[in-house]
């Protein structure tokens, strides 16, 4: 069947690539935003040391994953302990991230069956929250219903105590420690894959070409015949 389509053979495509040029430095530095980002500590640092690419002080990240951790295992109260040493200014200044770390603290109490402790730190940490935004108020409920049921892993509000949640609020503080410190709270990697996809996406509709269809090759594959 004819097809209307342009059809691009693969040495047309590849000269069209390699006439595109990127600096080595620009990729040195797209891979340090990653490992950075991402707290990849001895990876950075090896990377950083054969790449030449400037000097980033990698201590902080140790303190941020740190933190990351700290959320991730349910330390809530040593997480927001350590933020705090980092600076200070961060919980001040983002009272929405402070109430999800609250948040996340009350969801650790009832997660360890410590109930009466779980009410009245709803009561005197929370619920003064809930009272100046609506947002947190309806927050609250939602975590508050966990302690209406014997079995609260299975009561419609149960996936507050998945460990997806933890992940979600460490994620949180990860970012806000991250703008913190002058750098992007998202690596730009992810977002450049995802751009190369919808690239492909939107030229798939207008022409027949070598295409990436692994992104961990990166290697070119001819249109099937």
């Amino acid at each position: 069947m004819a097809t209307s389509k342009k059809i691009i053979t693969r040495e047309e495509w590849e000269n069209r690539l390699n006439s595109v040029k990127v600096r080595k430095e620009d990729m040195n530095k797209l891979v340090m935003n990653y490992l950075v980002t991402e707290g990849y500590v001895e990876a950075a640092e090896r990377f950083q040391l054969e790449s030449g690419t400037e000097h980033i002080d990698l201590g902080t990240i140790t303190d941020r994953m740190a933190v990351k951790k700290a959320v991730q295992s349910g330390n809530v109260e040593d997480a927001i302990e350590k933020v705090n040493d980092l600076n200070p200014e961060i919980l001040d200044t983002n009272p929405q991230l402070f109430f999800h770390l609250q948040q996340q603290r009350l969801i650790e109490l009832i997660r360890n069956g410590k109930i009466e402790e779980a009410l009245e730190f709803a009561q005197e940490e929370l619920a003064p929250r809930g009272e100046e935004n609506q947002c947190f108020l309806e927050e609250l409920e939602r975590t508050v219903a966990l302690l209406a049921f014997e079995d609260a892993s299975n009561c419609p509000v149960g996936e507050l105590l998945d460990i997806s949640q933890r992940l979600r609020t460490a994620s949180e503080v990860n970012a806000a420690i991250l703008t913190s410190q002058s750098h992007e709270k998202d690596p730009k990697l992810p977002s450049l894959l995802k751009m190369l996809i919808w690239a492909q996406n939107q030229l798939d509709e207008k022409a027949i070409y070598p295409r990436i269809n692994d992104l961990s090759t990166a290697a070119l594959e001819d249109p099937p015949v």
